[in-house]
């Protein structure tokens, strides 16, 4: 019998081979890691495109237009003109910043529904002249007759949203009643005379500040930030935006439609009512011909600032970026001693390129939406919703 060879190979237990191509593929793995993180530490850091991507992200905020605007006329206007950044003149820019700035956020609330409000200036003749009247004729305390201030707008922001929620009123319509009207009662109420010796605490108001901040400054400053808070952190706010968007939508989310749009003509009206006080104290006589066309202005601040005139889209800080904008334009022109009439032009130039933006943007967006309330929602009290259907 001859003696059988065995072929070393075949001898070596599988156990034996198994561990040997593992001990292979771990050497590879190893050096491949080793030549990956040696690439790695050589490789290049890619600074710049983080840099443009800071960039880009920065630019694309919807406010930053705006602001930059600010800034660039701020700089140009102070380089030909140096006195346009002394103190004094900056506390004026405030006090109309003040001013036009609390209107144009009550009017933003209006249009964040689809609505609007005409009437912000003459709501402001008219309150100005009844709380000027009761002051000195009536002999009223000063703080109860700031009470009545506030009150006509609050009431007559309450009666706008009424007539558009219950009577599905267009918001132009009823508001341009309130500007004819309001208007000629401010007038109504003293022939168009102005209204002299009013309490000198008014005029306190105004003339105080902090650390060489107006009192009016202030006042806007909380009101902002008040409206901000709202709007953007508040489930109430975040409602408002979704009535402006989609108002068929919102309502079958179960959001109540009715009291949203009531409450922002209020917002709106309370805004005009507390700017009448303020421009007692800074004119210090009741004036019927004061606030006429404000409500323009306000309309131009918040256009100006990205709110979209088809509602749901827009933010308080590019609103009152945007009142900034019109300030600085409207005091350098007075500074650069341009006819009142230019500014007038300007003004209607601005608005115009503001307008064209916002439909640019609904257009690239595709955001046509309902202007008024679908009549299914202007229904009786106790009418059921239509359901959804899939």
């Amino acid at each position: 019998m001859s003696a059988k060879v065995e072929d070393p190979d075949r001898a070596r237990p599988a156990s034996a081979a198994t561990t040997s191509v593992g001990d292979d593929a771990a050497s590879s793995t190893a050096a491949s890691s080793k030549r990956s993180a040696t690439a790695s530490m050589t490789a290049p850091v890619p600074v710049p495109e983080l840099r443009t991507n800071w960039v880009r992200r920065t630019t694309e905020i919807p406010e930053f237009g705006v602001v930059a605007a600010c800034v660039l006329v701020f700089v140009v206007v102070t380089i030909v003109r140096p006195s346009f950044a002394n103190v004094d003149n900056l506390q004026v820019i405030g006090l109309d910043l003040a001013d036009y700035g609390i209107l144009a956020i009550g009017v933003t609330f209006t249009i964040l529904t689809g609505g609007i409000d005409l009437s912000p200036g003459a709501i402001v003749a008219f309150a100005s002249m009844v709380s000027a009247d009761l002051n000195v004729n009536a002999h009223w305390p000063v703080w109860l007759c700031l009470a009545v201030s506030l009150a006509i707008g609050l009431a007559i922001g309450y009666l706008h949203g009424w007539f558009v929620t219950r009577l599905n009123v267009p918001p132009f319509a009823i508001t341009l009643v309130t500007l004819t009207a309001a208007a000629g009662g401010a007038l109504a109420l003293t022939e168009g005379q102005p209204i002299s010796g009013v309490d000198p605490l008014y005029g306190q108001i105004v003339s105080n500040g902090v650390a060489g901040v107006p009192v009016p400054v202030i006042i806007f400053i909380v009101v902002a930030i008040a409206a901000w808070f709202f709007l953007e952190r508040m489930y109430a706010g975040r409602q408002i935006y979704a009535v402006g968007g989609n108002v068929e939508a919102a309502r079958l989310a179960g959001i109540p439609v009715k009291r949203r749009i009531l409450l922002t003509y209020v917002v709106s009206g309370g805004c005009a009512g507390l700017v009448a006080i303020l421009v007692i104290g800074r004119i210090g006589v009741g004036d019927p011909s004061v606030g006429n066309g404000w409500e323009l202005d306000a309309i131009a601040a918040a256009v100006i600032g990205g709110v979209s005139l088809y509602g749901g889209e827009g933010r308080i800080l590019g609103v009152v970026a945007g009142a900034l904008l019109l300030m600085l334009i409207n005091n350098a022109l007075i500074v650069l001693n341009v006819s009142p009439f230019y500014q007038q032009v300007a003004l209607g130039l601005v608005l115009g390129v503001a307008i064209v933006a916002d439909r640019v943007r609904a257009l690239r967006r595709g955001k046509p939406r309902p202007r008024r309330l679908p009549k299914s929602i202007v229904g009786s009290p106790g009418a059921t919703p239509p359901k959804a259907t899939a």
